[in-house]
């Protein structure tokens, strides 16, 4: 087990947002966080990251707790999150962003980053301001990578990129998974993208976890799709 997340409370000033959040994920697993916008699926993103204090509950890394350290020391740890806003310095250039989140130990360096995302390296010069939106997605994941982690957030990776760019980010990661067996947790609206890359799937309602599955039995569940997720069937 990496990652465990038990009866979990999170606030913002009086809001009380995550009522009780509890889940888990394995070595090698790839989990998805589903629910409708203002569940509170980026909150538990920000809480297991610790950029957001749980008020109660335990969280576990690596058997570890996590819920008293700052957010710096939980990065430092391995837990990585790319940020439904991406983070990227905008006056700085792609390949000044990747050295920032560098470190020797990683086995994803610089040029294991260009091989990946060839984009990259044809404007590794340009600023992050002059990138597109699946090139700045490109490169939010590739800098997290390149910061070694054994647990990878993502916020919305393929929110509003184009098909073709989405097909790409899902592929690589596909790769990074084959590559390294990195732990991923997934928060992402389009259920194809969460069905082709996921072996487990949780739903988020009003702060509280409301459906566990495996992927297979997701994709049967019509019932669950449309009432929690909106899905029409």
């Amino acid at each position: 087990m990496i990652l465990e997340v038990q009866d979990v409370h999170s606030y913002y000033d009086k809001s009380h947002i995550l009522q009780g959040i509890s889940l888990c994920v394995q070595d090698n697993e790839l989990v998805t966080l589903l629910g409708r916008n203002g569940a509170g699926k980026t909150t538990t993103l920000k809480t297991i990251a610790g950029v957001v204090r749980a008020a109660r509950g335990t969280l576990r890394f690596q058997g570890r707790g996590i819920d008293a350290l700052p957010a710096h020391r939980v990065a430092g740890q391995g837990v990585c999150l790319v940020p439904e806003h991406r983070g990227i310095f905008r006056l700085l250039t792609v390949e000044e962003n990747l050295k920032l989140g560098a470190r020797r130990d990683s086995p994803w360096q610089l040029a294991d980053i260009y091989r990946m995302f060839p984009r990259l390296k044809e404007r590794r010069r340009n600023g992050g301001a002059q990138l597109s939106g699946g090139e700045q997605q490109m490169l939010a994941i590739g800098r997290a990578l390149m910061n070694h982690p054994r647990l990878l957030m993502l916020d919305e990776p393929v929110e509003g990129l184009a098909p073709v760019i989405v097909e790409e980010i899902v592929a690589q990661i596909r790769e990074i998974r084959r590559q390294t067996g990195i732990a991923v947790l997934l928060v992402e609206q389009n259920l194809e993208v969460c069905t082709q890359l996921a072996d487990r799937h949780y739903i988020i309602e009003q702060g509280r976890i409301v459906y566990e599955g495996s992927n297979a039995d997701f994709l049967i569940d019509d019932a669950i799709k449309d009432r929690y997720l909106g899905v029409g069937v």
